[in-house]
């Protein structure tokens, strides 16, 4: 009889991945409008999509929230990144959890609500995370993002979604210690030869370079040349949701 039990006994199996196709998400951060809605016009001809994370809303003027609006409206997503910007750490470290959640994430999920803005994903401003941090905004979000500071070798890049809702982006603003169009081709090559889904973050997008926190339009450029030459997707950071394994 015992015998008969153990061989019914099934092991319950373990969530598999969900099948994707090779590609990249562009995120970035802050309330650079009116140079993302540049930036937005110039590379519509590579059906390109991106997800831009907002703070400040409610600093943001009528003719910036028409643009965020036409861009949303386009296919962009447009999501958090903060009320007032703050560190979420360091805030925490001087306050507590229940605090940011109060003064940073619920204000600016009620005020994005009210101008239309459906959110579902959130990056931490700075980039600065906490496992702590991590739980609080689970309830809040299907995916948040971090960023990856290192200039590893590819496969050990945080960079790429690993079937996880708490994802990690590399810094592709000029300033960055990381950044260079060679490194830059290595992560595409690896996302394209290994599909993968490479993850990317800048701020203000730009011409020129005048000033820290800025990304090259020619940087961008390159990145969409690059994704219709070897057949690589746009993704947003919403569309990660979809392919996260059941019950995750």
């Amino acid at each position: 009889m015992c015998l008969t039990l153990i061989s019914c006994e099934t092991k319950k199996e373990k969530p598999q991945p969900k099948p994707y196709k090779a590609g990249v998400i562009l995120s970035f951060d802050d309330a650079y409008v009116d140079e993302w809605y540049e930036a937005d016009q110039v590379l519509k001809k590579y059906a390109w999509k991106a997800s831009f994370n907002v703070c400040r809303i409610d600093s943001i003027g009528a003719p910036q929230l028409k643009k965020l609006h036409e861009m949303q409206k386009y296919g962009h997503e447009i999501a958090g990144h903060g009320y007032h910007h703050y560190n979420a750490v360091k805030f925490v470290q001087q306050n507590d959890i229940t605090q940011y959640m109060e003064q940073e994430i619920n204000p600016m999920l009620a005020s994005m609500k009210k101008k239309s803005f459906a959110v579902t994903t959130f990056a931490y401003p700075y980039g600065e995370r906490s496992d702590a941090l991590d739980r609080a905004l689970s309830s809040k979000f299907r995916i948040i993002r971090g960023r990856a500071f290192g200039g590893e070798v590819p496969e050990k890049q945080d960079s790429f979604f690993n079937n996880s809702k708490i994802v990690f982006a590399f810094d592709i603003d000029n300033s960055h210690i990381h950044f260079s169009i060679p490194y830059l081709l290595e992560l595409l090559d690896y996302a394209k030869k290994h599909n993968k889904i490479l993850i990317l973050c800048g701020h203000k997008t730009v011409k020129e370079v005048t000033a820290n926190y800025q990304t090259k339009i020619e940087t961008l450029e390159f990145i969409c040349k690059y994704m219709k030459l070897n057949d690589l997707k746009f993704y947003k950071l919403s569309d990660l949701d979809a392919l996260l394994p059941p019950q995750l």
